[in-house]
């Protein structure tokens, strides 16, 4: 409801107040989230948390407490739920071989996040799910063969010929990587329309905490589950409501940088390191990759400053948003809300820039064309990869 709400008001306020669409180039049609049904209050994690896990240590106590405070986290969701404990009680035992059951629980919830992203994203689409000719599906929180795109497409009656495209493990850039891919799709194959999703689950990587590997607290008080979907789309049609243009993308790695996000998949799931310099290697060389990304909006711009566009930064934490600010010298409000992303629903690994875009889309309606044209969508992960998107408001 809410969502054919939406798209009747931007249809009926958008003929006359909206930027057209660039001919050719891809744009973002519709979009829709979805999370799993337990939710976290970062209030309530840390006795919750413990008690389930049957952990009385003091110490990792005082200092899942103060991490729970320093990542602004408000609310998560998440697969994990004390009856899946209950089901699974090996998951909470230390050194338990539990990859069999994790890949259970991880790829039967992903498919239904983005299933049920996916309903909402096509109702807010406001087109049969039969003018879907692509699909683009990013997960790090499944493996198996076929993969979760087959699952979903069936689930959707998608057409047996629907064209499937699957990114497995990128992290947190996937999204913008995917973004990236569904552009590339859509302004090569004219009418054609690319159903994007992502979904993501932290029960591949959940453990109990080992003072041995300290960023394991890190990831029970940051970290989330949930899904995202979009449609996109090249010269849309009248009955089409886009609200983003794709400019042009750019993704780079960092030279030698491979081991500061190292993820390893075991038998007892997925573990993961990150180096302590993460945020001043990516505060070091943010400033050139956001003006390689401006300069590509051409003279018909004029010259954009920084704070002059809106942002949409995947907040991998505080720390990350806060150099970025910092080294930009950006006005607080330019990161907004990717903080307010943040603490609605923790880091969703490549979900995230969708939650971060919905809250962006929704700011510049309500500015309508006083808002800003021009914005940057930003991701890091594994690599160190930077992945970021020129975007132009319609």
């Amino acid at each position: 409801m809410l969502a054919s709400v939406r798209l009747e008001k931007r249809m009926e306020i958008g003929k006359s107040t909206r930027r057209a669409a660039t001919q050719g180039k891809a744009t973002v049609l519709a979009l829709g989230k979805a999370f799993p049904s337990n939710v976290v209050s970062q209030e309530n994690l840390v006795e919750e948390y413990l008690r389930e896990i049957k952990c009385d240590d003091l110490s990792i106590k005082d200092k899942l407490q103060h991490l729970c405070k320093t990542t602004t986290v408000k609310t998560r969701y998440t697969v994990m739920s004390r009856e899946t404990l209950h089901k699974y009680p090996e998951l909470a035992t230390e050194g338990s071989p539990t990859i069999n059951q994790r890949l259970e629980i991880a790829n039967e919830a992903v498919v239904q996040m983005a299933y049920e992203a996916s309903l909402v994203c096509i109702k807010d689409w406001g087109r049969a799910v039969e003018d879907i000719t692509h699909l683009l599906y990013v997960s790090s929180s499944e493996f198996r063969l076929p993969g979760g795109d087959l699952y979903l497409s069936a689930q959707l009656g998608l057409s047996n010929e629907v064209q499937r495209v699957m990114l497995y493990f990128l992290g947190c850039y996937g999204g913008l990587s995917g973004l990236r891919v569904a552009k590339d799709i859509a302004e090569n194959n004219p009418g054609s329309r690319v159903l994007l999703t992502t979904s993501e689950t932290t029960v591949l990587g959940f453990r109990p905490p080992n003072k041995a590997r300290p960023y394991d607290l890190v990831g029970a008080a940051l970290f989330g589950d949930g899904a995202a979907a979009l449609i996109i789309g090249a010269d849309p049609t009248e009955s089409e409501s886009p609200f983003m243009e794709l400019h042009c993308a750019l993704q780079q790695f960092l030279p030698g940088t491979q081991g500061v996000i190292d993820g390893r998949l075991s038998e007892e799931g997925i573990s993961f390191k990150l180096g302590r310099d993460l945020p001043q290697k990516i505060e070091d060389n943010v400033e050139e990759f956001c003006k390689k990304l401006v300069a590509k909006a051409g003279s018909g711009s004029g010259l954009l400053d920084l704070n002059d566009l809106f942002w949409a930064v995947h907040p991998g934490g505080p720390a990350i948003l806060s150099g970025l600010e910092t080294k930009l010298k950006l006005k607080p409000e330019k990161l907004e809300c990717s903080r307010r992303a943040l603490m609605d629903y923790g880091n969703v690994s490549s979900n995230t820039i969708f939650y971060i875009m919905e809250k962006v889309r929704d700011e510049l309606e309500k500015k309508g064309t006083e808002g800003e044209e021009w914005g940057l969508g930003l991701a890091f992960g594994p690599g160190i990869t930077f992945e970021g998107f020129l975007m132009r408001s319609l």
